[in-house]
């Protein structure tokens, strides 16, 4: 069976952190349709990606923390412009240039959460995955790990309008049964944790 394979990607909106493209494509019955993609990515990077087999690497890093001498997970409470309300989150940031997700969790861990990073729980983690596959090509290294200190704001860049937690796996049971608005990343976690417990980063 005939697959669809996408014949040319134009750029619409480039903006220093997100651009938009719109991809044209041949459906599988042969029909030429359009889709518009939100992108981390330039240009350039997007045109050898889909035509030259350029490999596809992570936009940023998220993290998923355990304390473990609080025995509870680190999430963040955040205001996100889109949705003009706050959200329960993850720990994550953008890959700089330069950077491998390691260092990116690491720089991030501290300016959101005030935590250092312990060490980094390797056969949970994951260099690449999707966030929104269907608007988007955005992809984030999942990386599970421990941490230590004590919650700080004072690492926080000026846009940044954060409250870091820390959870127990009852208040991870209360959390998801609440009516509080979730990024669904954070929402998987909780529900994990509330399940499992600690066995969740073993």
């Amino acid at each position: 069976m005939k697959q669809n394979k996408v014949t040319k990607v134009k750029s619409l909106v480039e903006t220093k952190f997100l651009s938009l493209y719109e991809a044209e494509y041949e459906n599988k019955v042969g029909n030429i349709r359009t889709w518009t993609i939100a992108s981390r990515k330039n240009n350039e990077t997007i045109q050898k990606q889909f035509f030259e087999n350029k490999e596809d690497t992570a936009d940023g890093a998220i993290i998923a923390a355990y304390h473990k001498d609080e025995n509870k997970i680190v999430i963040i409470r955040q205001f996100r412009i889109p949705l003009n309300d706050y959200v329960y989150e993850l720990p994550a940031g953008l890959i700089d240039p330069g950077e491998d997700s390691i260092s990116t969790i690491k720089r991030e861990l501290m300016e959101e959460t005030g935590l250092r990073l312990v060490e980094v729980i390797n056969n949970k983690s994951l260099d690449k995955v999707y966030v929104s596959a269907g608007m988007t090509d955005e992809s984030l290294a999942m990386v599970y790990c421990t941490c230590e200190g004590e919650i700080s704001d004072e690492h926080l860049e000026d846009d940044e309008c954060i409250e870091a937690l820390l959870i127990s796996q009852d208040e991870a049971k209360e959390l998801i049964q609440s009516k509080e608005k979730f990024d669904i990343k954070c929402f998987l976690l909780l529900q994990s944790f509330a399940l499992l417990g600690k066995k969740v980063f073993q």
